[in-house]
């Protein structure tokens, strides 16, 4: 069995990182990967109702861990000190894929393709004068001008999305066991 791989979508806030996760990790599962991605979040997520069971059960009972099972769905609560590695939280949860795709992440030590939408006002977070410019796999932009030291997919390239895919399954860093 191959290892799991793992690559970051990064960019400025509404620069369209969830958008292309989602393509991406379509197009990925269309040529048979199995995709599994991992959401990074700067505050706490709540996705249960107050007063159901299983908030009950994690909420009111002292279990470190409940599994919500419903017929086609499960979802895990757990207490946990905060853990934002994402090469960590993979190797845990997400094993059995053979690609993650990690939103968010920008520190994170991961070939990374970024979202630039100069639009936003701000520039993008490569720099080709850092030390971690070698882990940009590509950047995604709508600028016609842009250049870069890494791959430049534009939005208005033909077949763009299919090119991301192909420098995902080269790019993705394997996750040692």
């Amino acid at each position: 069995m191959a290892a799991t791989r793992i690559l970051s979508i990064i960019g400025r806030k509404n620069a369209g990182k969830t958008t292309l996760t989602v393509a991406l990790a379509r197009e990925l599962a269309r040529r048979g990967e199995r995709v599994m991605t991992i959401k990074h979040g700067h505050h706490p997520a709540d996705v249960d109702r107050e007063g159901s069971d299983s908030w009950r059960h994690f909420r009111e009972g002292p279990a470190e861990r409940v599994l919500l099972a419903t017929p086609d769905l499960r979802v895990l609560f757990e207490r946990t000190p905060d853990e934002y590695d994402p090469i960590a939280l993979a190797r845990r949860y997400l094993a059995d894929a053979d690609l993650v795709l990690a939103e968010g992440y920008k520190r994170a030590p991961l070939p990374k393709i970024e979202v630039y939408r100069p639009s936003l006002g701000a520039p993008p977070l490569y720099d080709p004068d850092s030390p971690e410019a070698s882990q940009w796999a590509a950047i995604v932009t709508d600028d016609l001008d842009f250049h870069a030291d890494c791959k430049v997919v534009r939005f208005q390239d033909t077949m763009w999305l299919q090119l991301l895919a192909t420098l995902t399954q080269e790019r993705a860093q394997a996750i040692e066991a």
